[in-house]
C-alpha cells in the first residue's frame, strides 16, 4: 500500500511538472498570439501633448475593440496611425464627428458656432506667435473622418496641422493608465 501512494504521489508530481509549462506556454501564446493584438496593448505617452491629462511617460491599456461595434464619440481620448506615415501612433481626444464644424477664436474652441467648455485644456491652449493655437478654422469634419486635438493646444500637433483623421486610422481608446502607480485609473 505504501509503494502505491509513493507511486500515485510520484505521479501527480510528474503531471504537475508537465501540466505547468503547457498551461504557461497556452496562457503565453493567447496573450500575445490573441489579447495583444485583437483586444488590447499596452502604450506609452511620449509627448506632452495631452498633458495635463497624460503625462510624458503615462503607460496606459488602449481598448483595440473600442471602434468595432460604435464610433468614436467627443472626449474619447483615441490612439491612432499617424496621418503623415510616421512609425509611432499618436494619442489625442476627439473634438469633432463628421459633419461638425470646428474652430478657434483668441484660443477658445468653438464647436458648430457655440463655443465649448474644455475642463480638460492646458492653461495656456494660445500661445501668441504659435501658428494655429489662437485662431484656426472654421472647418468642416468630412463623413469617415474625426477632429482630434491636445489638451495642451499650444504643444500640440494635431488636426489643426494634418487634417481630419480617417476612422479607419484609429487603432483603439485609452481604456485605463496603469503606470506610474500614483496615477492609476481612467486616462481622463
Amino acid at each position: 500500500m505504501d509503494e502505491e501512494k509513493r507511486s500515485l504521489r510520484r505521479n501527480a508530481v510528474l503531471r504537475g511538472l508537465i501540466e505547468l509549462p503547457v498551461i504557461l506556454l497556452i496562457s503565453f501564446a493567447l496573450v500575445f498570439g490573441f489579447v495583444r493584438p485583437v483586444i488590447a496593448s499596452p502604450f506609452y505617452v511620449g509627448s506632452e501633448s495631452m498633458v495635463p491629462t497624460l503625462q510624458i511617460w503615462d503607460r496606459l491599456l488602449i481598448n483595440k475593440l473600442a471602434y468595432d461595434i460604435q464610433g468614436p464619440e467627443r472626449g474619447d481620448i483615441v490612439l491612432f496611425r499617424d496621418p503623415e506615415g510616421g512609425p509611432d501612433p499618436l494619442i489625442k481626444r476627439v473634438i469633432g464627428l463628421p459633419g461638425d464644424r470646428i474652430s478657434l477664436r483668441d484660443g477658445k474652441l468653438f464647436l458648430n458656432g457655440e463655443p465649448r467648455k474644455e475642463t480638460y485644456v492646458a492653461q495656456r491652449p494660445c500661445v501668441v506667435g504659435a501658428p494655429r493655437t489662437c485662431s484656426f478654422g472654421p472647418v468642416t469634419v468630412p463623413r469617415g473622418r474625426v477632429f482630434v486635438m491636445g489638451d495642451n493646444r499650444a504643444h500640440s500637433y494635431d488636426s489643426r496641422f494634418f487634417g481630419p483623421v480617417p476612422e479607419k486610422t484609429l487603432i483603439g481608446e485609452a481604456l485605463f493608465r496603469f503606470w506610474p502607480p500614483g496615477r492609476t485609473g481612467g486616462p481622463g
